[in-house]
């Protein structure tokens, strides 16, 4: 059996009368590249913290690398590679002294892969980091995290502001991190296409609350989304369990759907006068289904009168 290197249990945290994260259970095995998704204020970074041992819990419990959060030592966190987002240097420093100041805390550092991250993100070592852009402090950052060459990646929403170039940089990063099947990676992000790239598995987190945590293929198979069009009129659809969205327009109805079953399906394939069509969806179409808000709508154009 895989070895688990990330896991919680009944993980909860108040803020006040506020439940931010609700009741986590979660399992992240060694060698995953493992996907956090939630919208803003889902509870993402929350949990992060949780399991960093920064934050206390109000009750349940999490461990990392064995490890009991609470309780994780200077060699257990030397093990793990923690990158927030906001990307935080010492505008005072040189990009030379920031990492001189990081290996400073750590027994092992690996040199060569601290000047390597910085070829790639194209760093002048003599630069003051405060004079850096977004995605060069980013550049600085992953380097500083990579050095001591941690099990244990976390990125909370690493690619918040990049460009695309210095996003693509920071993936193949990460993906170098990976190189050993040892190594994990935890990392949020919205940037969903980043995710589909590189994610082995994905979580979904809804207002603090577990939703779904699976392989990213089997998430993208099982929230279908299923067109059907008619020949006008109201188009009376059977009861469909995990129906999430349901879009209408002249003489078409959208319909997103999550696990549906096979009789489901036979009865939407079975209503008169009625093309059953489904549509491929991305990671981020499903994501969108399935935390988005719920029930019926029509598109905003037809509730609109006058417009030109």
């Amino acid at each position: 059996m895989a070895e688990t290197v990330i896991e919680t249990d009944g993980l909860t945290k108040f803020f006040g009368g506020r439940c931010v994260v609700d009741e986590l259970d979660l399992s992240i095995e060694r060698g995953s590249i493992f996907g956090f998704l939630g919208r803003n204020g889902a509870g993402k970074s929350t949990t992060i913290r949780l399991l960093l041992g920064l934050l206390e819990p109000t009750r349940g419990s999490s461990r990392m690398l064995g490890t009991d959060s609470r309780a994780l030592a200077p060699r257990d966190r030397a093990r793990i590679g923690y990158l927030p987002e906001g990307h935080h240097v010492y505008g005072w420093m040189s990009v030379e002294e920031c990492g001189r100041f990081q290996r400073s805390f750590y027994r092992h550092w690996n040199d060569d892969i601290f000047r390597a991250v910085l070829s790639h993100f194209r760093l002048d070592r003599r630069n003051k980091s405060g004079n850096l852009s977004r995605g060069q402090r980013a550049g600085l950052c992953l380097a500083m995290v990579l050095a001591p060459e941690p099990e244990l990646l976390v990125l909370d929403d690493p690619a918040l502001g990049l460009d695309p170039v210095a996003r693509r940089s920071l993936i193949q990063s990460m993906l170098f991190v990976t190189r050993k099947a040892d190594r994990t990676i935890l990392f949020s992000s919205h940037m969903l296409s980043d995710v589909e790239r590189v994610a082995d598995e994905i979580a979904v987190l809804d207002c603090g609350t577990l939703r779904a945590h699976c392989r990213l293929e089997t998430f993208r198979r099982q929230v279908r989304q299923i067109t059907l069009r008619h020949r006008g009129g109201t188009l009376e659809l059977p009861a469909l369990p995990g129906l999430l969205q349901t879009f209408r327009s002249e003489g078409e109805v959208s319909l997103t759907v999550a696990n549906l079953d096979p009789a489901s399906e036979e009865a939407l394939r079975a209503l008169p006068g009625v093309s059953f069509e489904e549509e491929p969806m991305g990671l981020e179409e499903a994501f969108i289904g399935y935390v988005g808000e719920r029930g019926e709508k029509s598109f905003f154009t037809t509730d609109l009168k006058g417009i030109k």
